[in-house]
Formats: C-alpha cells, sequence, structure tokens
C-alpha cells in the first residue's frame, strides 16, 4: 500500500467517525497530517490507539467505495521525532508577526466570525476581502473545479467569478475594527480598491482610523465587471505609480499594492509601485481562465474568470522571482500567493525572498485547520536544519536560479532504475518510445526496462512518469 495514495483517499471529514470510535487517538488528524506533508510526524496522533481501537476507527470510515486502511496506513508510520521547535516568528513591513501564514483577501474572509475563527486556529493574520465604494452584485453560481480524472472534492484548479466585499463599506470597517480589538496580536489587513484617485485615499484613511496594521491595493482582481479597476490598473505601470503614491501620501501605515499575472513582465508595474514608495508587494492574484464545467455557465452563458489552487503554484514562483531578481528594486519586501497547500509549498515561497504567504483555495477546500499542518511542517523543518529563524529561509535558494544560457550543457544524468521497486507495468518504456529519446526496451519477460545508454539524452521523463518511485538520479557524469 502507498502511504501518501491511501491518505488521499481520505474524505476529511468534520467530525471524523474514524476518531469518534477510537478514544486512544486521533486516526483522521493523523492521515490529514499525511495528506498535508507531515507524515513524519503523523504517528503522533495514533502512537496510543490499540488494534481493536484501529479496526473500530476503520469501520466507521465514511467512504465512497472501501474505508480507509487505516490499520495498514499507522503501521508504516515512523516514530513520530521529539525535538524543541522553533519560534515561527518574522517581521513584515515592520509588524510582528507570529507566524508566516496569512488568509487571502477572498471568500475566506468576509465577516467577523469567519476571520476570528480563523485567528482562533493558528493564522497569524488576514488580508480581508477587498473592499470598494461601489455596489457589488455577485453571480450565481460563481465557482467551478478542474479534478484530477474526475475525482471529486478534490480540485487542483479552482475558477471563480466573485469579486470584492458585499458588505456596506461602513460595515467591513467597523469588522476590521472589532477584529483588531479583539485580536491585538494578529496582523489585520485592509484590501481595498478604488475606481479614481478619491476612492483609494479615502479608503486608505478609513483602513487607517480603523486601526489596521497595513493596507493591501488590490490592482489585480480578473473579473471586476467596471472597466479601469482590478487588473486594468494592475497591467498600467503609470496607475500603479500614480495609485499607489497618492495612498503613501495620505496614510502612515505600511502599503502593499497587489499584482495581476495577468501581464508578460509583472516587475515593470512592481517597479512602478517601488518608486511610488510601497513598503511591500502582494503577488499573486488569480489568472484569468476560462473553464466549460457543469458549473462554469451563468443562466446558459460562460465568461473568463479568475483560476487559482495548486496548479497555479509555479507561475505564481516565477512572477515573485522575477521581482525579487531585479536589480531595481532591492529590499522590496514580498508576501507570496498562489496555490499554496502544504507548509512545503510555503517554505518555497519563502526561500525565493517572500516574508509571509497568503492562502485562499486550500482553505476554502479543506477549512481553516490546515494552518496546523502548516505550522507544524514548518517547524519540523527547521528543526531538522537547525535553522532557529523563519527569516533565516528568506531568499535561500535565491542563488541557485540562473539565466537557461548559464546551465550546464557539458554533463549529464542517467536514470537509476530499482528492479526491487518495479512493479513491471512499462509506463515508462512507453514515455520514453512516444514522447521521449527511445532509450528503453521493455522486456516482457521480465517486465522490467532495460537502458540502452548511448539514446539516452538524461532527460528524466521515464523518472517522473513511474508511478512507484521506482526511478531515481544517478551521479552527474561528463557527456561523451
Amino acid at each position: 500500500m502507498h502511504i501518501l495514495e491511501e491518505a488521499s483517499r481520505c474524505l476529511l471529514c468534520a467530525d471524523a467517525p474514524c476518531s469518534k470510535a477510537c478514544q486512544g487517538g486521533d486516526p483522521a488528524r493523523a492521515i490529514r497530517a499525511i495528506r498535508f506533508d507531515n507524515q513524519a510526524i503523523a504517528r503522533a496522533w495514533v502512537k496510543d490507539c490499540g488494534k481493536a481501537e484501529l479496526e473500530a476507527a476503520e469501520k466507521a470510515c465514511i467512504h465512497y467505495d472501501r474505508p480507509i486502511r487505516i490499520r495498514e496506513m499507522v503501521d508504516q508510520l515512523p516514530e513520530a521525532p521529539s525535538v524543541p521547535l522553533p519560534s515561527l516568528e518574522i517581521d513584515f513591513c515592520g509588524i510582528r508577526c507570529e507566524n508566516p501564514f496569512f488568509l487571502a483577501s477572498s471568500a475566506v474572509c468576509t465577516n467577523y466570525e469567519m476571520v476570528a475563527r480563523a485567528f482562533e486556529a493558528g493564522w497569524a493574520g488576514v488580508f480581508y476581502k477587498t473592499i470598494c465604494l461601489q455596489e457589488i452584485k455577485e453571480v450565481s453560481p460563481r465557482f467551478d473545479a478542474v479534478y484530477d480524472n474526475g475525482k471529486r472534492g478534490d480540485f487542483y484548479g479552482f475558477r471563480n467569478m466573485e469579486q470584492l466585499s458585499e458588505n456596506p463599506v461602513d460595515m467591513d470597517f467597523d469588522i476590521l475594527r472589532r477584529l483588531k480589538r479583539d485580536y491585538p496580536s494578529k496582523i489585520v489587513i485592509a484590501s481595498i480598491m478604488g475606481e479614481k484617485e478619491e476612492d483609494w485615499v479615502e479608503l486608505a484613511k478609513m483602513a487607517e482610523n480603523a486601526g489596521c496594521d497595513a493596507v493591501e491595493l488590490n490592482f489585480s482582481c480578473p473579473q471586476m465587471r467596471q472597466a479601469g479597476m482590478g487588473s486594468d490598473v494592475g497591467q498600467d505601470a503609470e496607475l500603479v505609480t500614480f495609485f499607489t503614491a497618492f495612498v503613501k501620501r495620505s496614510v502612515h501605515i505600511p502599503v502593499i499594492p497587489k499584482m495581476t499575472p495577468n501581464i508578460a513582465h509583472i516587475s515593470t508595474p512592481a517597479m512602478g509601485a517601488y518608486f511610488a514608495g510601497a513598503d511591500a508587494i502582494s503577488a499573486i492574484n488569480t489568472i484569468k481562465s476560462i473553464t466549460m464545467g457543469d458549473g462554469s455557465e451563468v443562466s446558459g452563458f460562460q465568461t473568463g474568470s479568475g483560476y487559482s489552487g495548486r496548479a497555479v503554484k509555479p507561475i505564481a514562483l516565477r512572477h515573485i522571482l522575477s521581482m525579487v531578481l531585479n536589480p531595481m528594486m532591492k529590499n522590496m519586501q514580498y508576501s507570496g500567493v498562489g496555490g499554496i497547500e502544504t507548509w512545503h509549498d510555503a517554505l518555497e515561497f519563502l526561500q525565493l525572498g517572500c516574508r509571509n504567504v497568503q492562502v485562499c483555495t486550500a482553505v476554502m477546500q479543506y477549512g481553516y485547520r490546515i494552518v496546523e499542518d502548516l505550522i507544524l511542517g514548518l517547524q519540523h523543518y527547521m528543526a531538522s536544519r537547525g535553522v532557529q529563524k523563519v527569516s533565516d529561509l528568506v531568499g535561500e535558494l535565491l542563488p541557485t536560479f540562473h539565466l537557461p544560457s548559464d546551465l550546464d550543457r557539458s554533463t549529464i544524468v542517467y536514470p537509476k532504475f530499482d528492479t526491487a521497486k518495479c512493479i513491471g507495468c512499462g509506463r515508462c518504456t512507453i514515455s520514453c518510445a512516444d514522447g521521449g529519446h527511445q532509450a528503453l526496451v521493455f522486456n516482457p519477460e521480465t517486465r522490467k526496462p532495460q537502458l540502452i545508454g548511448p539514446k539516452c539524452v538524461g532527460c528524466h521523463l521515464c523518472r517522473l512518469v513511474c508511478p512507484v518511485d521506482a526511478i531515481s538520479s544517478s551521479r552527474r557524469v561528463k557527456k561523451a
């Protein structure tokens, strides 16, 4: 049994029956830890569960075809490490944050009760859903998703047509005021969007008067029904500079423009924000897209809208990197957004230079509870490396990035095959034959692949398609 594959079958139930049937532990929490990249510490939640309890938990499992094999999963779990865990405190725009995990401005933070529950769960702060002076009327339905092989409930891509807060402006700023009053150690950031200069200034001043720690300027929403707002602004460096400068002159709290990915060179508007005095930059907002699923139409009509979820993470990282490496934007701070689901996803943004990360789509799928695994995963990772401060991770991988023209093209890394792990499916040979360099031959008697060395170019397509991780990398050698 592949433990990660089995964990992915779990429905991540509310009030999980499996845990209610197990008095000595919490199987649902252990499975959730595995699902969110914390396999090494998952045993902590089931270490006191007896076999009879685990069997009862398995029988209680809610499932769509067969119960999760909880007993077999527990047998495969390593002993949970017992190590001192470091603090995740980090400064952002001069503000102390208890950890780098924030809610992104979106449907996950639209009222007091939602944000309060998120704070109680462990989120360090919130970029509250964007506030504007215009009347907002949303469509129905407004969400659609892209699934892996039709598997419902767990999507890798998410499309939404939602715009901004539908609450009255005064109501939203009262919510932000109460949140800061009731949770003074949490970071409350107002996201705002104006149509003209006076709107931006008025909203920013209202945010400051409400006690917000900072204000985010939404230059990036891809589905505004009014021209001259959202990503229309974010694609125009002059407007970004103009509005950022006016807000900076109007308030004393940090100002954080949010960039759109719907542009060829994100650094162009980002430099406008930088030269206007922005304290930090958020990136990215959702990517303009079209889906054509059952839930994608409104009254029989289709439209384009924003795309998010784990599928967009590589695109978000690319945009972050292009800004961080821009020599004209030294000392700028960044808040990373886009496809963050596990602590390892968050780590990648930190290692490229972000000082915090914002999460939306993963919360919409799995709830605020995922912050527990974000926190524990990052803490255990830091402990395993002896890293004491989150800030030590920020930008640490930037020196490893080079232009394509500067990469080593004189060496090769051949794939290495583990015949004991190989199950004989032949997927690697099919992919190599039809999408690679015909460097593998399938032996029908042994059902094992055989490498034809002179034909292999070291592309590693075979390694990527292997379903059981039976292909790895050998050492790097000079090309013949």
